[in-house]
């Protein structure tokens, strides 16, 4: 008796399923999709998992199931439908960084201990179907559980510290150097990320950058400079016109050797100082 029982049970389980496939192929659903992704929905319970057509599709679309692994894109929804979609997942706010590919972006929390309580972790992190925003930019992201969807610039956030790290960006200041009033770890965290991916420029230019401000902080011109492994042979000009030569540590560009008299006390100063020490002696 309980055999048959167990019979009827599957039959009808089987029978169910079947029923569910057969309305699966008339069920429209709205969904977002990055290139070369899948879909889902879930019915009764079961979650079915779809490519798209066209299979190079990217963006929010309203499918159809064609099949059990195949959904075409029907129409483009309405604004207020994704909208709606979104309303259902976790607001996270965050920095945009790079460009990943297509309208994929690595970004960085605004908040890493509101990000974590919401989404479990705190680290740089991609988000889909950004459309619209630049490097710095503050966005609103929503949460599925899995992935990080795009859903609109956050136009509560202020907008000048973004500006500040891209004026600091195009000047090439490193990481550690940049400071401004109001600016958090995240900040900074988000600058590094950035930093880090510039591509097509010398090494060397960087080393020029952080000479010339140092110098130019103290009135001076920086005329050329030469690599001499632990530090830099840097020829520089003074706010009167003299010039001069002097050997500058790498890593926090303290004088090694002047170049004039200071008594043995070149150590005492860096780049920036010993400037204004060689027009006042």
């Amino acid at each position: 008796m309980m055999e048959v029982n167990l019979v009827a049970d599957i039959r009808q389980i089987l029978s169910t399923l079947a029923a569910q496939e057969g309305q699966l192929v008339d069920t429209e659903f709205l969904a977002p999709c990055v290139r070369g992704g899948s879909v889902r929905i879930k019915v009764s319970s079961m979650v079915y998992t779809f490519k798209p057509q066209p299979r190079n599709f990217e963006g929010w679309a309203i499918f159809r199931p064609i099949n059990e692994e195949i959904a075409a894109v029907i129409q483009e929804p309405s604004l207020p439908q994704v909208a709606e979609y979104l309303q259902l997942l976790l607001p996270v706010r965050l920095h945009l960084a790079c460009l990943l590919q297509g309208q994929t972006w690595l970004a960085y929390p605004v908040n890493e201990s509101d990000a974590k309580h919401r989404t479990g972790v705190a680290k740089p992190v991609p988000v889909h179907l950004v459309t619209e925003g630049s490097q710095f930019e503050p966005i609103v992201g929503r949460w599925d559980g899995h992935c990080l969807w795009f859903e609109e610039i956050d136009r509560r956030a202020d907008p000048l510290p973004s500006e500040k790290l891209k004026a600091a960006l195009k000047q090439l200041i490193l990481p550690q150097e940049v400071r401004f009033k109001g600016m958090t770890p995240e900040m900074r965290t988000v600058y590094e990320l950035v930093f880090r991916n510039i591509k097509d420029f010398d090494p060397k230019v960087l080393d020029q950058q952080r000479l010339q401000r140092a110098l130019k902080m103290g009135g001076g011109e920086l005329r050329d400079f030469c690599d001499r492994k632990h530090y830099w042979l840097v020829e520089w000009t003074s706010g009167t016109g003299e010039h001069h030569t002097s050997a500058i540590a790498k890593n926090d560009l303290t004088v090694m050797s002047a170049g004039i008299c200071l008594s043995g006390l070149d150590k005492d100063f860096d780049l920036h100082s010993l400037v204004g020490v060689v027009e006042n002696r």
